[in-house]
């Protein structure tokens, strides 16, 4: 009787469809780059986390820089999904500034650190990588300021501006927040952010010569 052979063994020759296996390597990736940054992980690491050859991670992605580009994009576009779902999910212009900023504490609190790839890159002076974080930052602040250039009539500069304040604040209140949650909820923090740029926000009167209701 042949003895059985090991777990990570039987791992490397079980067959994904291809998208699955390219799922499973992003993960793996995702794990390595955020616990140790994109210079000293290795392909060798990802692909053990992964359980497979390094053939098989070489078949999906021609190279470390590449492979750390997909995940990138893959969270930059996850990020501004969720800004633009906040925008276009209601009409009440307070929901959206909750979900605006609900997003950015939900990406940041998200199981397996992500937003450390997008925020706290050590690849920051790439120019891709900057490309592509560039290019979400401007889709989300791009998504908040369709609302408020229509609600208020603010041109475009300034609709931006305003936009670009209100993820600044999302984002920064949602780094400080994370290591210390366990002090106040994801739901009162978000609460609390909300309502200071709420008091802002809704200061600016609406094309149609109203206040934003409060």
């Amino acid at each position: 009787m042949q003895p059985s052979r090991p777990a990570a063994a039987t791992r490397r020759t079980s067959r994904l469809p291809r998208s699955a296996r390219r799922l499973q390597l992003l993960r793996a990736a995702q794990d390595v780059f955020v616990a140790q940054g994109f210079h000293a992980a290795a392909m060798d690491d990802i692909a053990v986390r992964a359980g497979v050859s390094k053939p098989v991670l070489y078949q999906h992605f021609p190279g470390k820089r590449e492979l750390y580009l997909a995940l990138l994009e893959e969270h930059v576009s996850g990020l501004a999904d969720r800004v633009a779902e906040a925008m276009g999910g209601t009409d009440d212009n307070r929901t959206r500034v909750d979900g605006a900023v609900g997003a950015y504490f939900d990406f940041i609190d998200a199981e397996g650190q992500a937003f450390r790839l997008v925020f706290e890159s050590d690849l920051r002076n790439d120019e891709d990588v900057r490309a592509i974080v560039d290019r979400g930052a401007r889709l989300c602040v791009e998504a908040i300021a369709d609302v408020i250039a229509a609600d208020t009539g603010a041109d475009r500069e300034r609709a931006l501006l305003l936009a670009s304040g209100l993820t600044g604040l999302a984002e920064r209140s949602a780094r400080w927040w994370l290591p210390r949650k366990g002090t106040v909820s994801r739901d009162e923090a978000v609460s609390l952010m909300s309502a200071l740029s709420w008091r802002g926000i809704s200061g600016f009167p609406r094309v149609d010569g109203d206040p934003l209701p409060s």
